[in-house]
């Protein structure tokens, strides 16, 4: 390095001058300087991602709120972003806690979350999970503090939601019979009560994952289960007959009437043609009553005589009737009475 003189001053004290060192500290410092504030500017480039929303602050006042893409804010410590994901599905546990995700999946249960009172006055053991995404970035982040944590605003409503829905119905709904209305009950009532929050949540489905009586009592409720299944299995096989008798026995009563019908409408049409016919021979004989006299007494005879024994008598031949008459058929049953003694 060059060296550096001192140099005596009137009142005897020796000084530095500005000398070549002093020189090059400036120079670096004039460009150190513009190369920070360039640094500076450049960090207020931020990016949001797809299904990201940015929220920036000035000074603690939130300013607006970014969609996905490139945009710049007034670095630190003027301006902030704090990026929430919006179409995340976010989750939280009732009554129980998710230990591991393997294979098979391990729980840890919180009965002091999951054990409460039915409608009827029975202890249940009821776990829920409740799934929601985050629908107003701002109010989500500044309107309730500690929103997501363990103890936080939505764990607290989630478990009073569930204790009112489930305190008002009986065990039977909740353990068998309405569950997909429990179910709802239970998200209506908590997006309700978020909403009074104003946290910017939307509650997008409640399940029951766990619904069952506690352990001391379990085999009794297991029995009375099994006893309700079969009486359901019961009243569906009972359905079952009747959708398949009743069809059967509509159609065999249809048959029967379109029968019934229609041998009503062939003896009216007989009976019409019988009295056309009668008609028909009333007019005839009107007109020549002796001729049709004489052909309807001829045409009856055809009919009967040919199923008779006929005897010509002749006119000549004297005698009586009887010997005539046809005893042997009267006989024949002596006869045979006869030959059997």
């Amino acid at each position: 390095m060059a060296q550096l003189h001192t140099r005596q001053w009137a009142d005897g004290e020796a000084r530095m001058p500005f000398g070549p060192d002093f020189k090059f500290n400036l120079l670096w410092l004039k460009w150190l300087i513009p190369a920070v504030v360039v640094l500076w500017l450049l960090s207020g480039i931020y990016i949001v991602r797809p299904g990201e929303r940015g929220v920036v602050r000035r000074f603690g006042r939130v300013t607006k709120v970014t969609e996905p893409g490139p945009h710049y804010h007034l670095p630190r410590p003027v301006e902030r972003v704090n990026k929430v994901k919006v179409t995340q599905v976010r989750r939280i546990e009732i009554g129980f806690r998710t230990v591991s995700t393997g294979t098979p999946a391990r729980y840890a249960f919180v009965p002091a979350e999951s054990l409460m009172l039915t409608g009827d006055e029975q202890i249940i053991d009821a776990q829920i999970s409740v799934q929601y995404k985050v629908e107003e970035p701002k109010k989500f982040l500044f309107n309730v503090r500690d929103l997501e944590s363990p103890q936080g605003a939505l764990m607290d409503a989630a478990e009073v939601a569930l204790r009112q829905v489930v305190g008002q119905r009986p065990i039977d709904d909740v353990l068998i019979e309405k569950k997909l209305e429990v179910e709802d009950s239970i998200r209506e009532l908590l997006q309700e009560i978020i909403d009074g929050y104003d946290s910017g949540v939307r509650i997008t489905a409640v399940k029951l994952q766990t619904v069952r009586p506690p352990e001391d009592v379990a085999s009794a409720f297991d029995d009375v289960v099994s006893a309700k299944e079969d009486k359901e299995r019961l009243i569906q096989e009972a359905q079952g007959y009747r959708e398949d008798v009743l069809p059967k026995a509509r159609g065999q009563a249809e048959k029967l009437i379109r029968e019934a019908e229609a041998y009503k409408a062939e003896r009216i049409e007989h009976a019409l043609g019988d009295v056309d016919k009668f008609l028909a021979v009333l007019k005839e004989y009107a007109k020549a009553k002796e001729v049709t006299r004489k052909r309807l007494y001829l045409e009856t005879m055809e009919r009967i005589l040919p199923g008779i024994r006929k005897f010509v008598i002749d006119p000549e031949v004297s005698g009586s009737l009887l010997q005539f008459l046809p005893l042997e058929t009267s006989a024949q049953p002596s006869r045979s009475k006869g030959g059997q003694q």
